[in-house]
């Protein structure tokens, strides 16, 4: 695999190097090389996820002293309809 590969060279050269970062760097890497090769198998983000999260949180803030907890509900269920009505 050609991005294994590449990562694994990147690390001993960085090892090599005699800079504390790039050393730390480079170990860091090592530790977590198996998820981030693992990207490419399976190109999955967690950003569509976190964005819906951080809309939920905006609605929460903005409707601070509100006591209706079905309308809150419901309009985290409108951000889903708003996102797929705009895209077709």
């Amino acid at each position: 695999m050609e991005s294994a590969e590449f990562l694994e060279s990147w690390i001993s050269r960085a090892r090599a190097s005699g800079i504390a970062p790039l050393e730390t760097m480079a170990n860091t890497l090592a530790t977590h090389s198996f998820g981030i090769l693992a990207w490419y198998d399976h190109p999955i983000s967690s950003g569509p996820m976190e964005g819906t999260n951080n809309k939920i949180k905006t609605m929460k803030r903005q409707a601070y002293g509100y006591r209706d907890l079905e309308f809150f509900k419901l309009r985290i269920m409108g951000i889903h309809e708003a996102k797929y009505a705009l895209a077709g």
